[in-house]
């Protein structure tokens, strides 16, 4: 397979461009591409160019060819809202939310939240899972970057997205997915974490219309509960 890279900047229409750093030594010293290879480059604006690898020493540049308007966007336009997972579950959620074609990725504090993150550990925590998601479109084929929101409160969440469409997923949630419509504007998935929302939480999220919907008789893990769910509202809706 032809190796795809994220270029931080805006591809001129033909030329040659200095890799940046990241990417050259991804290039150079772990994938070990050799000079006059051809790999794709995407910028996040949904084009992508064909390109063939020059080496200079250390540094990597690239050969700019065709120009391709490809896109691979759902036509379903999903919004993930993840409370906060411990470990490295969150990393696991973005990757594979973005895998399967969420546009966006908005992290929320919760009650139960086992991490907690505020100021600058939220925004390199913030910044660290955006490249994950670059990581994502790299290896997936998808050539805009969905963007990972600063991390927030529920209440912030909530307050800053009035009258957006929602489901909110709780085990015994009233609404199975099949007994949905297919949404009509951009659909947010809210997810809790570990413990799952508390009471008041869900009260908030009903408060505004949202809906609690459930996904079966067994009880899913924060990192597996969302991940199904897009799963199954892009066969019902999307492109799978």
């Amino acid at each position: 397979m032809i190796s795809r890279f994220h270029f931080d900047g805006v591809l001129p229409p033909d030329g040659e461009v200095p890799l940046p750093a990241a990417v050259s030594h991804h290039a150079l010293r772990v994938l070990r591409l050799a000079e006059g290879e051809p790999m794709v480059l995407f910028d996040g604006s949904g084009i992508e160019v064909d390109a063939r690898l020059v080496v200079r020493g250390k540094q990597g540049f690239a050969v700019l060819g065709e120009r391709h308007e490809i896109s691979r966007e759902s036509p379903l336009e999903l919004i993930l809202v993840q409370a906060l997972a411990s470990g490295d579950k969150m990393d696991w959620i973005v990757q594979k939310a973005v895998e399967l074609g969420v546009a966006r990725v908005i992290p929320v504090q919760a009650e139960r939240s086992v991490l907690r993150l505020s100021g600058e550990r939220a925004q390199k925590r913030q910044a660290h899972w955006q490249q994950v998601a670059i990581s994502a479109c790299e290896q997936s084929g998808r050539n805009v970057v969905p963007e990972v929101a600063p991390i927030q409160s529920l209440t912030a969440y909530l307050e800053a997205n009035a009258g957006a469409d929602r489901l909110v997923l709780a085990p015994g949630g009233e609404r199975p997915l099949a007994e949905l419509p297919r949404p009509g504007a951009a659909l947010h998935l809210m997810i809790g974490p570990e413990g799952g929302w508390s009471d008041s939480e869900l009260n908030a999220c009903r408060a505004t219309g949202a809906i609690a919907l459930g996904l079966g008789p067994r009880i899913l893990r924060t990192e597996t509960a969302g991940l199904a769910a897009i799963a199954a509202m892009q066969a019902r809706w999307g492109d799978l």
